[in-house]
């Protein structure tokens, strides 16, 4: 099945690719597109995702099926991923299996550090709970950790409730098995790993890892905030991208970077 994907912006522009995070989908990206408007911009649905109605999931299939987006759209210009979560795994994959695809990468909250039996617990978790997610209630405590704000809730929710539990089994699994990916020192990107001053541990740990494997790699904390920077602060966010693809440095009132 071809991936389903928006395409916007100036076509003629440097290519930004932005990939969401697991259980929702390009929508999470709405401020994204519209402050980048100048720029050519493709939001894919990952597999199982939105508009994407897959049965299957895995990382690697995933960053297969982008690589072979931006190489169809690129046509030789600047290119700029962008990955949140899940989407940003999917972009260390895409760095690390095409080194020298991406100019400038944007690695935000991206787990690396394998969850110990994960695919044990996942599995019967799921079986036991997956009615929760179908309950509107429990969705709304959800979407508030996301920082889903009203106006998106509704999609959120039903696209919630679309996704099968054996889907969501394998994409919980990917990302709780994830680690750094071969070939991802070789990268030429340009890449700004970020995560949450309010994140859990591991997560900033995974973002020491990723700096640590390739040179070309800066990290930073953003105050203030969790999982879900882009729908938090969006403007803040966007300022950040704009930055860091500008060959500019951040502000010390907007990051504060990471001693590694």
């Amino acid at each position: 099945m071809a991936l389903f994907y928006r395409e916007t912006g100036n076509l003629e522009a440097p290519l930004i690719v932005l990939l969401h995070g697991g259980g929702v989908s390009g929508w999470m990206w709405d401020k994204q597109i519209e402050h980048f408007s100048d720029y050519h911009c493709l939001v894919p649905d990952l597999p199982g995702h939105g508009s994407n109605s897959s049965t299957n999931f895995t990382i690697h299939n995933s960053a297969e099926q982008i690589i072979d987006l931006i190489q169809a759209k690129a046509q030789g210009k600047q290119v700029i991923v962008i990955g949140f979560s899940l989407g940003a795994q999917i972009a260390l994959q895409i760095l690390s299996m095409s080194p020298d695809l991406v100019d400038y990468a944007i690695i935000n909250s991206a787990l690396v550090r394998p969850i110990p039996l994960a695919n044990k617990v996942i599995g019967p978790s799921i079986k036991l709970t997956y009615r929760l997610t179908k309950n509107r209630s429990f969705s709304k405590l959800q979407s508030k950790q996301l920082y889903i704000d009203q106006e998106m809730f509704e999609t959120y929710y039903k696209e919630t409730c679309q996704m099968e539990r054996d889907l969501l089994i394998q994409v919980l699994e990917e990302n709780m098995a994830f680690s750094i990916p071969e070939g991802f020192a070789k990268s030429q990107s340009t890449i700004l790993v970020t995560v949450g001053a309010k994140e859990k541990k591991i997560m900033r740990k995974s973002l020491v890892d990723i700096v640590k494997n390739n040179p070309n790699c800066k990290g930073v904390i953003i105050p203030g905030v969790g999982h879900g920077v882009s729908l938090a602060q969006p403007e803040l966010f966007n300022m950040i991208v704009d930055a860091w693809i500008h060959d500019k440095e951040l502000p010390n009132s907007w990051v504060t970077e990471l001693d590694t």
